[in-house]
């Protein structure tokens, strides 16, 4: 504000307005840049993508009953949810990631740099379909203008949709320019890192993920008549070949000034020091526990994903604040999910081979399936199942052998011909594998949180009568959105008592 009041009286001459305009460039402050090239700017979009599903998972992770409150506490794990819960799945898109992309694509165009650009698209699409599978209705067509309009109207999800599928294909074609008309590079690392630090400038990883979120948002229109199982396919062989193609960020000790650098799930950021893992996940993993899943089978993720000797809980139903501790901490923070320096997992092999079973299934071929279901709960054991000691707090995690994974595919628990495999085979084994991911929540309302599927689900105790006993199928719109958008808002029907269980577009047949 103050370069414009110093040239307000000036500004009748056009000579004291060009000396004005000197002086301005004179008392730019180098050390906060107004502009910045594509490479600096395209970290913060990936990382802020990513972190956005994270904040999500801090409510998902109830919903979906891999975790439960030890005290009941009117909130996510008994379905008792606020606008808070949704602020930073929708910040994180519209404000810190997706709504960045519109600059870093400016400046990667002066820099004849279509990678930036691509890869702007995919994570835009990222973001957009992330937000839309937890909220619905979001904007689009009027979003990312800034100070031309605070209060885009909220496109119809089918729209959101289309438009994922065009920014992936626009993506995918910007990354197949040849290199020679890219010309800044799309991963620096010297004198410091900048760029892609998804995939380190490999072009062809970049083109696979695209490729398997076109597959996972197709593969969510399983209750539409439109539905096409080998178009899913056919995208699934175009992308992972394996877990070194999986996107995911790594957590990072925090230096300043950095901060919030480590697990969301972790010890250090506090978030599940009141929680304990439900029985709902315990029944899958522990063999030898009432109601087990399978009975008489312990899993070898058992002691990895679930820190061995957790006992587990019910949602609403509360256990002693002291119960479940290891180490004297949360027995949620003793698990290979919650290792401070973990990873965040977006989509990866493993999931896009339980997509490939359930289309390959869905389509009647079901050898295919077979094969591609006992081929993602390998990859999922053989990733979790490396060992190593980890600090904060300190855990030493047993590894998985081939003999111990061999044996687990040919027990009971799994499916062991074509004969056999059934629908709740797969959506039982990748509802383990997405272990608190968001994206599990999609699965458990396409298959309309049906007890022949996920048998050991509970509902509430102490969820609220409005419900009408039904569970959630979406969240809230974002706090923000309720204080600075509130017509938009208001169209949606957001203040009703029912509103989380109205399903979805893509939930609906």
């Amino acid at each position: 504000m103050k370069k414009y009041i110093l040239c307000l009286g000036v500004a009748l001459s056009g000579a004291a307005l060009t000396s004005c305009e000197s002086f301005l460039d004179v008392n730019t402050d180098p050390n906060n840049p107004i502009t910045s090239s594509p490479n600096f700017l395209l970290p913060g979009i990936i990382s802020q993508g990513i972190q956005q599903q994270m904040f999500t998972s801090l409510t998902t992770a109830y919903i979906t009953q891999y975790a439960v409150r030890k005290t009941p506490a009117s909130s996510t794990d008994q379905f008792v949810l606020t606008n808070g819960n949704s602020t930073n799945t929708f910040n994180y898109a519209y404000f810190y990631s997706a709504g960045n992309v519109p600059t870093m694509i400016e400046a990667a165009e002066k820099a004849k740099a279509p990678y930036y650009i691509g890869a702007g698209k995919i994570i835009t699409a990222m973001d957009l379909a992330h937000a839309t599978d937890m909220l619905g209705d979001i904007p689009y067509s009027e979003a990312f203008k800034g100070a031309e309009n605070y209060t885009p109207k909220y496109d119809p999800q089918e729209q959101i949709y289309a438009t994922v599928q065009t920014l992936l294909d626009e993506g995918i074609a910007l990354m197949r320019t040849p290199a020679a008309e890219n010309l800044l590079p799309l991963y620096i690392s010297s004198p410091s890192i900048s760029g892609d630090i998804l995939y380190r400038g490999d072009t062809d990883k970049w083109i696979r993920f695209a490729n398997a979120l076109k597959a996972r948002q197709l593969n969510h229109l399983s209750k539409k008549a439109a539905y096409n199982p080998q178009q899913i396919l056919q995208l699934v062989s175009a992308s992972f070949r394996n877990a070194a193609d999986d996107a995911q960020l790594q957590y990072q000790v925090a230096v300043a000034p950095l901060s919030g650098t480590t697990n969301i799930y972790g010890v250090t950021r506090a978030n599940f020091g009141a929680a304990t893992f439900s029985n709902n996940i315990v029944r899958y993993l522990n063999g030898s526990v009432t109601g087990a899943a399978f009975p008489g089978v312990t899993d070898p993720r058992l002691p990895i994903m679930l820190a061995g000797s957790s006992n587990g809980a019910d949602p609403g139903v509360g256990i002693p604040a002291t119960s479940n501790l290891i180490n004297n901490v949360a027995d949620f923070y003793n698990g290979w999910y919650a290792r401070d320096l973990g990873i965040f997992e977006v989509i990866t092999f493993h999931e896009l081979k339980f997509i490939e079973a359930e289309a390959a299934f869905k389509a009647g071929e079901k050898g295919r399936a077979l094969t591609a279901y006992k081929a993602g709960i390998r990859a999922h054991m053989t990733k979790i199942g490396v060992g190593g000691t980890f600090a904060n707090p300190n855990v030493t995690f047993p590894t998985i052998t081939p003999a111990q994974i061999d044996a687990y595919l040919a027990s009971a628990a799994v499916a062991q011909t074509e004969a056999e495999l059934t629908l709740k085979h797969i959506m039982e084994q990748k509802y383990i594998a997405m272990f608190l991911n968001p994206e599990s929540w999609s699965d458990l309302r396409r298959y309309d949180f049906d007890p022949a599927i996920y048998p050991n689900l509970k509902y509430p105790v102490g969820a609220p009568n409005g419900l009408g006993g039904q569970w959630p199928r979406r969240m809230l719109p974002g706090a923000t959105e309720v204080m600075y958008n509130p017509q938009a808002v208001a169209a949606l029907g957001a203040s009703a008592p029912d509103y989380i269980t109205k399903p979805l577009w893509w939930d609906m047949p």
